[in-house]
Formats: structure tokens, C-alpha cells, sequence
């Protein structure tokens, strides 16, 4: 396939804030019964009957949370749309609406964000909800995207981070640390091709750390898995700022304290084979490298034969007293307190 040296370039300006808006939005559907007014209004409206509404919110900044040298921006708006969604799914909902805010410079023409938007539109199919919404500025800084994803659970399903109790079982699906190892070897082919702009790497050997970078999944599937295992967690959370932030948080919101055992942590071999590349502890990265997206739940003791042979979940601790701390148990068996040393974006 023959690079198009000479790309056309559209001038946002020419098409202004409104036409820009009908552009970037006329592939978008409504599938969701609950919309019963998407995007064309002043506001969208929903009906969720009796359904519970649940919602969050995140914003990606360039520069901060992601790095347009190796992002390409169809997986960006891909992304964009995963992080919010996985946060709905950590309340055990189901994700059905969001809206799309962007603030973008002049640097970018049209058809880059129509690259972006083609990600989004890929993202609300995969995961069957309705675009209703959103905004566009001008950006002095580069690109922002701010998305909010909704949902909708029935009162009974919803889980907190608040329900954890002593003797509950520490629940992980998944594989965890390879998104980590993924940007470190995107970051380290970046410093090599600004050394030499002629080098074509060879990342065959990376592909699936890279994709759990570029291309994360929201767990949307694992609501349904739980409900046929007849389970409901006692509290949930995603790891999108790595393991033991999130372990720390269920921790605190539930008032209890936890043992993690270090030969319990599902990691990929491909991710093992890297972490020795780069020299770095696999263990160090599993519990703290973040933008896993995947969901930790805690569950009561008794709930442990219906899920210990499920390949969907792997237990990797227990609850215990908020007095006995929150402990990683190595593999020589000495219990080391954990510290939350993932994602913080106030410190980056």
C-alpha cells in the first residue's frame, strides 16, 4: 500500500462550529431504547423507567494522557470512549449513552478528526451505546477529549466500592501489567526514531502488549458471566491507575484490610519476556503499571466454588482487618505493606 505523501487537508474553519458538528456526528446511531432525544437539541433526553442511572466522566489531554507519536487517532477515540464505558462497568451497569466533548487546535484539519471520530463511532458500536451529545472549542494546548459515559442498573445490582467485608475473596479478571510494558516499548522505539528518523521498527514480538495500550477492552462482558454464576461482588473498581491504587481505594472505601499474594497475579508470558528485557520486576509492574481496564471485585467466601475454576477470574487475596494493614505476600512468604505507586495525573 502506497503511503499518500500529499493528504487532503480541510480547514476546520471552513466548515464552522455547527457544520463541523453535523460533519462529526452524521454516522452516529440511536439503538438505545432509553434515548428518546439524542444529539440536535439543547439537551439530550433519556428514560430509564425504573432503572437506576448511573455516570462518569474523564478527560484525556495530550501531553498528559497520551502522546500523538505513537497514538494513532482512530485507537485514541477508540480509547476514549473504553476508559469511560470500564467505569460504568465497574458499577456492575450497563453502559447505553455518552457524549463527546472536544477542544482541538488549529494544527489539526479535518481529517484528523474525522480519524478521531471514526474510533469513536467504532467504540459505540462495539459496545452498543448511543452518542447524544457533546461539545466543540478551539484549544491553545493541543487536543482534549472529554467523554461521559451513562448507564442504567436495576437498585439491587449496582456495586459499590464501599462493600468489601473481612474473610471476602480478592477477585481480578483478566491479565494484569501488560498495558504498562506496552507504553514502554512505544516510548522506547519514539527515543530511537527521534535518534534516527529512518529506523522502521520491529514490534511483531510486542503486538499484544501494544494493543492492551493502544486498543484497551471495557470488561462489558463480565455483568453478564457474573449474573449466570449467580454472584454479586461486594465491591468493584476498575485498575485504570494500577492494582494496588485500586486495592487501596476498595480498602479504604470498605474499612478493611487485604492480603495480595504475589504467586497469585495473572500475568501474560509475552509480558514476563519484556519486563526481563527492560530489566524490570514483573511483580513491581503488575501492581502498579495501570491502564490494565480491568475490573477488581471482592466477593463473600462462600461464592469461591462457583468461580475458582471460571478462566474469566483469578483470585489473587482476601480481606482481612483494617488493623492487620494492606500486605503484598511474596513468594518467599513475607508480607510487605503496599503502597500505591500507580498512575497519579496531579504528579506526573
Amino acid at each position: 500500500m502506497i503511503e499518500d505523501k500529499n493528504p487532503q487537508r480541510t480547514s476546520i474553519a471552513q466548515l464552522g462550529e455547527f457544520g463541523l458538528i453535523d460533519h462529526l456526528t452524521k454516522n452516529f446511531e440511536i439503538n438505545q431504547p432509553s434515548t428518546l432525544k439524542g444529539i440536535g437539541d439543547d439537551a439530550a433526553v433519556l428514560d430509564f423507567k425504573d432503572k437506576k442511572v448511573v455516570v462518569s466522566t474523564d478527560l484525556l489531554i495530550e501531553g498528559v494522557h497520551f502522546d500523538l507519536a505513537y497514538m494513532p487517532l482512530k485507537h485514541l477515540g477508540y480509547k476514549a470512549v473504553v476508559v469511560n464505558v470500564s467505569d460504568i462497568c465497574a458499577m456492575n451497569a450497563k453502559p447505553t449513552q455518552i457524549t463527546v466533548s472536544v477542544a482541538v487546535s488549529n494544527r489539526f484539519p479535518l481529517e484528523a478528526l474525522d480519524e478521531l471520530f471514526a474510533g469513536i463511532t467504532h467504540a459505540a458500536r462495539e459496545y452498543n451505546v448511543d452518542v447524544i451529545g457533546g461539545d466543540t472549542t478551539s484549544s491553545q494546548k493541543g487536543l482534549i477529549i472529554s467523554i461521559t459515559a451513562i448507564g442504567e442498573a436495576d437498585e439491587e445490582e449496582i456495586v459499590y466500592r464501599n462493600g468489601a467485608k473481612q474473610t471476602d475473596l480478592l477477585v481480578v479478571t483478566g491479565d494484569i501489567g501488560a498495558a504498562y510494558m506496552g507504553l514502554q516499548v512505544l516510548e522506547r522505539e519514539k527515543q530511537v526514531f527521534q535518534v534516527n528518523p529512518n529506523s522502521q521498527p520491529d514490534l511483531d514480538a510486542y503486538t499484544y502488549l501494544i494493543e492492551r495500550q493502544l486498543k484497551p477492552e471495557a470488561r462489558k462482558d463480565v455483568r453478564t458471566l457474573l449474573h449466570v454464576l449467580e454472584i454479586k461482588p461486594t465491591s468493584m473498581i476498575d485498575i485504570s491507575d494500577g492494582l494496588s491504587s485500586e486495592i487501596m481505594h476498595l480498602c479504604k472505601q470498605s474499612k478493611v484490610g487485604c492480603n495480595l499474594y504475589e504467586d497469585k497475579l495473572p500475568i501474560d508470558p509475552t509480558f514476563i519476556n519484556v519486563c526481563e528485557e527492560f530489566n524490570i520486576d514483573s511483580t513491581t509492574v503488575a501492581i502498579n503499571g495501570g491502564e490494565d481496564y480491568e475490573l477488581l471485585f471482592t466477593i463473600a467466601m462462600e461464592d469461591f466454588e462457583k468461580i475458582k475454576a471460571n478462566p474469566n477470574f483469578t483470585i489473587i487475596g482476601h480481606m482481612t482487618q483494617e488493623s492487620e494493614g494492606i500486605h503484598l505476600v511474596t513468594r518467599a512468604n513475607t508480607k510487605i505493606a503496599l503502597k500505591a505507586r500507580g498512575w497519579d495525573a496531579l504528579t506526573q
